[in-house]
Order: structure tokens, then sequence, then C-alpha cells
């Protein structure tokens, strides 16, 4: 559910001769990567593309010093009033006070110490949730899955992190990608990659801090609105199977079975199926 952020609490909204002006809307939904949003902004500010990113630099953001300068995964999905004086630092700034606020939260922060985690941990956990999870219901049930991954030293194996190191969304997820040289390749690297894969909204955050209880070590999304979620792999590899026979009867590529379900993040909330590890 994403937040409307209250105006007065942002920025100036009167014009140079003291006229209110009405401000404009920008929304950022859960789940975009850092590039979504500069370009967003960008484009409501009618600015040269790339001229956000290169404001981070500069901009003063209240980011932890795991994050080194990257804002990824701290830029909150809410709705943001935009006016004539607004800036990419003031925007993006607020979107990173906003994401400490919400991961400072009791909730959250007791979560974490629980969970042994920082707010950056929490947060690139969140990530995964938001990417992962097609539904409310699944977001605790992704979030165990981490969890319980994490505990076995399993490697996470999830396909959001490679569409992330390779700049894509799909559902497809080749053998010899999860073999690429990259820190967010969690087929190969064990533990929860560098940063955060997208930006998390609070339910994800909830999520990764207090899991659904369960023993599952896999799940896959079979098809939209069915994903499944399993303790053994011999289980997993039967619904791969039948989400691969689904898949090749719509013409689409097949799974190569330790993936897990990614959002198609450039879709807004849609969600589809894919592979679980």
């Amino acid at each position: 559910m994403l937040l409307a952020i209250g105006a007065a609490a942002l920025l100036p909204l009167l014009r140079s001769g003291g006229a209110p002006e009405k401000p404009r809307q920008l929304t950022i939904p859960e789940g975009w990567r850092a590039p979504q949003v500069y370009a967003a902004i960008d484009r409501e500010l009618k600015l040269p593309a790339g001229s956000t990113k290169a404001a981070v630099p500069t901009a003063g953001l209240a980011l932890p010093a795991e994050a080194k300068g990257n804002p990824e995964g701290f830029l909150f999905p809410a709705t943001y009033p935009v006016t004539s004086e607004s800036t990419p630092a003031a925007l993006l700034a607020y979107m990173v006070d906003t994401a400490n606020r919400k991961l400072a939260t009791r909730a959250v922060v007791d979560g974490a110490k629980a969970h042994g985690m920082t707010p950056y941990q929490t947060a690139t956990l969140a990530s995964i949730i938001e990417a992962e999870a097609e539904s409310r219901g699944d977001r605790g049930k992704v979030a165990r899955v981490v969890h319980n991954r994490l505990a076995r030293s399993m490697p996470l194996q999830m396909d959001s992190t490679i569409n992330y190191a390779l700049g894509r969304s799909t559902v497809d997820t080749k053998l010899s990608e999860t073999r690429i040289d990259s820190p967010f390749n969690t087929y190969e690297r064990q533990g929860l990659p560098p940063t955060p894969i997208d930006s998390p909204g609070l339910e994800a955050m909830a999520a990764a801090v207090a899991p659904t209880p369960g023993d599952w070590l896999f799940f896959v999304t079979v098809k939209p609105g069915d994903t499944r979620f399993s303790a053994t792999y011999e289980e997993h590899k039967k619904h791969v199977a039948e989400f691969n026979r689904i898949r090749a009867g719509a013409g689409a590529g097949t799974s190569t079975g330790s993936g897990s379900g990614t959002r198609e993040a450039a879709a807004g909330p849609a969600r589809t199926g894919s592979r679980a590890g």
C-alpha cells in the first residue's frame, strides 16, 4: 500500500509571488529500482535524462554507512508532492528520510534485532521479498524461505538478484545466467546480496523481520495467483515441472528448476511466476 506524503512536510508550496501552488503528485511504486526512480523524477521535473542520478553524490542523503552512497532500497515508495520549487536533491533526501523512519519503527527495529540484522540488511531482505512475493499473503512465506536458507548456510538462489545484476526483469533464467560473475549472483554466493535490489514498501519490511512460521526452503509461482512453497526439493521439483508445462504450453521458456518467482519491476503491481531455489 503506497503512502501519501504530506505536502507541508516535504517542500515549500508557495510561488515567488506568495500565491498557493497546487502540488502535482509523483508516485513511486513498491519494487522500483533506483534508475526507475531517477527517470521518474527527471520526467516530473522536466529535466534532462540523468539529472537526478547526477544529483545523488551531492544530495546529502542520510544513508547507512553500509550503503556507500548508493540509495538503492532507500527511495521509499510513496506518493510525493511536487511543485515548481522541487529539486532532485530535495525529493531524494525526503525519500531516504522516509525509508529511515519506516526502518526505525519499533516493530521493525525489534524484529531486526531478534534476527541479528542491521537496518541495511533489513532493507536488503525486504527488497528481495518485494521482488519475489506475488501477493501480500506470500510476503511472510518468502521471508521465511530466505531466513531458513540463511540459517542453513544455503545460497538464496533468487532469480530476482540475477535480474538485478543483468539490469532486466524476466521470469526466465537460463542455467548459464546462474553462473555469472556478480556479487548479486545468489546462486554462486551465500548470504544476502551486497545492496537492496529495489525499493521495498513497509509491508515487505515488516515481513522481513516477522516471517511466517514454516519449514519451507523452496517456492515457485506456478501461475499467477498460485505460488507453492515446499520444504523438500522433491516436492519442489514437481511444482517446477508444472510451471514448465504451463510455460511451454504458452510458448515461453522453461525453468532452471532452482530460482524464484520474480516480479516484473517495470510493470507496476503485476507479478509473474518463476522459479524458487
